[in-house]
């Protein structure tokens, strides 16, 4: 069942969700603090962890938030966890973090009181981090609120600070010829934003991606290459499968129970409905109904 659509925030929320912004990213760490990162083959990477929150169509505020662990470089689940919940803020441009990051922290407290071993090394956010309208997007707000390196993978580019999906844009994308090409997002302010990566050879259309926490532009882009079997990471792809068909189960179950129950609502209704009389001209016997001997005759109007 659809829920009612969340308003627009107050004015006065959006200059509280500002200011908390400015605040986090001053603690944001761009370069990379962990000595696998380092390593060109990531030796000593075992764990890479993806989250992801899919929506039921047409429900503003039912959706379901998911993290799995993969073994790295094997790139098989370890641990996954999907669970419904209600969203609290409506999707604001430049404000993602407000609506989904708390979902995805507290999936990562939960594996870190449950199974502390497979905590993710690194988190791949389906989304971008420094590469945003303020320089804190929601993979950077994770990694701060998690203290766990992340990295923002994006499907479509955000078009701030001079970046543009133009024609320029679109013809450097064409000189994209094998997996793991990119060319740097370089915005008017003279920084560079995040990286266009051609994921997997058969794909056209690339990835942006950019640094959330505790990692370098360089070493996230060659992670993210060294996770794709298809154009999106594996960790990504992995949490939005398994949630969207924890969506597909929920529903199922929901419409099951709701049939269910209307079955039941029948049969109490044709419990409660009155007992017709039987036919005039008929007796009960010990054998039975049998007709009178001499029935009264019936008119016909």
């Amino acid at each position: 069942m659809a829920h009612e659509a969340l308003g627009p925030p107050l004015r006065e929320t959006l200059s509280r969700w500002e200011r908390e912004q400015a605040h986090l990213k001053t603690s944001v760490i761009d370069w990379d603090t962990e000595a696998w990162q380092r390593d060109s083959d990531f030796a000593g990477l075992h764990r890479v962890g993806g989250v992801d929150i899919s929506f039921i169509k047409g429900d503003d505020v039912r959706a379901c938030a998911s993290l799995v662990v993969l073994s790295y470089p094997e790139l098989e689940v370890l641990y996954e966890e999907c669970q419904m919940v209600n969203l609290t803020a409506p999707y604001v441009s430049g404000f993602l973090a407000f609506r989904e990051v708390p979902f995805l922290v507290d999936a990562i407290q939960r594996l870190q009181k449950k199974e502390p071993s497979l905590m993710p090394q690194v988190l791949l956010v389906d989304g971008n981090g420094v590469l945003h309208h303020r320089g804190f997007g929601v993979a950077c707000h994770t990694g701060i609120l998690t203290d766990l390196p992340c990295i923002g993978v994006a499907k479509k580019l955000l078009q701030v600070d001079g970046l543009k999906n133009d024609d320029l844009h679109k013809e450097k994308i064409q000189h994209l010829k094998m997996g793991g090409d990119a060319f740097p997002l370089m915005a008017d302010s003279g920084t560079i934003l995040g990286m266009a990566l051609k994921s997997h050879s058969k794909s056209s259309k690339p990835l942006y991606v950019s640094v959330g926490h505790k990692v370098s532009l360089g070493a996230a882009v060659r992670l993210i290459q060294a996770c794709c079997r298809y154009r999106i990471p594996e960790p990504i792809r992995q949490a939005d499968i398994r949630s969207r068909e924890y969506i597909r189960r929920t529903i199922e179950l929901a419409n099951s129970q709701e049939a269910g129950q209307e079955r039941g609502h029948e049969r109490l209704r044709e419990k409660r409905s009155p007992t017709l009389s039987p036919p005039r001209g008929l007796e009960e016997s010990a054998g039975g109904e049998r007709p009178l001997e001499n029935p009264s005759p019936r008119h016909h109007s």
